[in-house]
């Protein structure tokens, strides 16, 4: 069986901003790693008192086999800084009830760019960029 679990990277608010999905999608960490607790990193030196207390790696289990993970950028070690514009994370969900309750939840604090609402090719679907700056896409195929 064939995975993608998405790896999101933010410009300190990794913490902050997993809590937010955590408390959306439900369950708890698989793993939450700081970059102070990393033994012989290389650059450490470089690094600001605020950088050593990001997050290094992230794992949130989603079921299924699916993962949302993710980390800070640390500018002290040549990290670009991460704007979310280049991908969009989409959500295939089993009731239109489920959708809503996402779709709702991630999108607070952030911007919707297409409601939820029937579609041409028999979805209920929408999208949004939530408070950190991260696109989304939630779907509800109906069945055929």
């Amino acid at each position: 069986m064939l995975t993608i679990n998405p790896y999101l990277n933010f410009n300190g608010d990794t913490e902050k901003a997993f809590n937010f999905y955590k408390s959306v999608f439900g369950g708890e960490f698989d793993s939450i790693q700081r970059f102070k607790d990393v033994p012989g990193l290389p650059g450490a030196e470089a690094m600001t008192d605020s950088e050593k207390e990001g997050i290094m790696h992230v794992a949130l289990p989603l079921g299924n086999g699916n993962t949302l993970m993710g980390s800070d950028n640390v500018p002290s070690l040549g990290h670009p800084k991460a704007d979310g514009n280049n991908i969009s994370l989409s959500l295939n969900v089993g009731s239109k009830e489920e959708a809503d309750r996402l779709f709702s939840g991630l999108s607070a604090g952030g911007q919707v760019e297409m409601p939820l609402a029937d579609m041409f090719w028999g979805a209920y679907f929408g999208m949004f960029t939530d408070k950190f700056g991260i696109r989304w896409m939630v779907n509800y195929e109906y069945p055929r």
